[in-house]
């Protein structure tokens, strides 16, 4: 029998977002900085309350930079390092105590957190929805995540680079409005254009119309790779030379930028909120009205 909707949290994502666009004078009695928190409650229960899904799952980054990635690509999110090699800190030191925080919060509201090792919440991600006999909604605002849309089993992302308020629903219609190709060539265009956030150089020369036009014409990279030996091809001299010189790239980019689908498995979705526990936590916190608005879009069942 087919699930209903399953919503699936990019958490990484959205308490970044929460913690850069909500003030950081919300704070607990204690003086602990508790912006973070509260925003990823309020969005959580707003898409909830908008989107009635079955269940939902916050899903987490065991590993932010997995050893396997960087051994395909050393450049992968080099320039997120601080000078020991770990996760440079942007936060001044207010959101790390606040992450284990949110964790808590999930749980208490019968929300499973739900990592894996030497894996990114992307990969998570993948590896549920591939699993999941329904519909799925991905929130986060990772155009990466753009790969696993698929309108024939209603994979969709809520994309919330312009806010929660005012996030796109991703469907393909969308990708093909916005980049002229099909989520099922994202892979290969995101390789092609690269992401200096996440340390993908791209083929010099390559950008999102011509990456476009390239897959449109030739179908996947290894139809534009056959295409730029062929000397004959219609490929410009100046592509054809990037995409020739960027073999090993693009072997490793495309290890690198697609998401696994099986990092996991599913993950016990029986949990109910424990309101007793969440409304202490939410006074200990000083979490104000986004514990009753948590527990409205999470009643007990």
């Amino acid at each position: 029998m087919p699930h209903g909707r399953l919503l699936l949290l990019d958490s990484a994502s959205l308490y970044f977002r929460a913690f850069f666009g909500i003030p950081k004078t919300l704070t607990a009695p204690d003086g602990t900085v508790v912006n973070a928190l509260r925003g990823i409650l309020d969005f959580t229960s707003t898409l909830t309350t908008q989107y009635q899904p079955e269940s939902v799952v916050a899903c987490w980054d065991d590993a932010w930079r997995p050893q396997w990635r960087v051994d395909l690509l050393d450049s992968y999110k080099t320039q997120r390092l601080d000078a020991e090699g770990g996760e440079a800190d942007t936060t001044d030191g207010l959101l790390g105590p606040q992450v284990p925080l949110i964790a808590e919060a999930f749980g208490l509201l019968g929300i499973p957190v739900v990592g894996a090792a030497d894996a990114e919440a992307d990969d998570v991600i993948g590896t549920l929805a591939e699993a999941w006999d329904g519909p799925v909604d991905i929130v986060t605002g990772d155009r990466d995540l753009f790969q696993l849309v698929d309108d024939d089993r209603s994979i969709r992302v809520l994309y919330v680079a312009k806010g929660v308020a005012k996030h796109d629903v991703v469907d393909n219609a969308w990708i093909r409005e916005k980049y002229a190709i099909d989520a099922s060539d994202y892979v290969d265009f995101a390789v092609m254009r690269g992401d200096p956030s996440d340390g993908l150089p791209g083929v010099a020369g390559i950008g999102d119309k011509t990456a476009a036009v390239l897959l449109k014409e030739f179908g996947d990279l290894d139809g534009i790779l056959a295409a730029a030996k062929n000397i004959r091809s219609s490929i410009t001299p100046r592509v054809r030379t990037s995409l020739l010189a960027s073999g090993d790239y693009i072997t490793a980019a495309r290890e690198v930028v697609a998401v696994r689908r099986d990092v996991c498995g599913v993950p016990d979705l029986s949990g109910t909120p424990d309101v007793e526990a969440f409304t202490a936590f939410g006074e200990t916190w000083g979490l104000g009205g986004a514990v009753e608005r948590a527990l409205t879009a999470f009643p007990p069942r």
